[in-house]
């Protein structure tokens, strides 16, 4: 097997689907035959102390993204946290103050970087 559709199988084991599959195709294409690993890059807003379920869905494929060579950008939207980012629900979250969301970001980390690996 080749390591495109290496990669392939490996990004896409779990997934429902791939938004613009092609898409990806050309970029890990690009990424083989340069040598250049992909740089994908996740946020995450610290809105409770703890990261949730949901989150370590995806925290996993991005090891995975890791394992494969490519470059993780983890990143944590701190003004988004405080000002209660509403994005897709009908309520706007409660407004947290600037230290509860450093406090927030920081166990972030802790927790993240369990699973990711913060040099790659």
């Amino acid at each position: 097997m080749d390591d495109l559709k290496k990669q392939l199988e490996i990004i896409k084991r779990g997934t429902v689907e791939i938004i613009v599959e092609d898409d990806l195709v050309k970029k890990l294409t690009r990424s083989l035959e340069t040598g250049k690993p992909l740089i994908v890059k996740q946020g995450f807003d610290p809105t409770a102390p703890d990261i949730h379920l949901g989150h370590t869905v995806s925290i996993r494929k991005l090891r995975q993204l890791q394992d494969l060579g490519h470059q993780v950008v983890f990143l944590i939207g701190d003004f988004t946290g405080m000002i209660g980012d509403p994005s897709g629900k009908s309520e706007t979250r409660k407004r947290l103050s600037r230290e509860d969301v450093l406090r927030n970001a920081e166990t972030y980390k802790k927790q993240v970087f369990k699973i990711l690996d913060p040099e790659k």
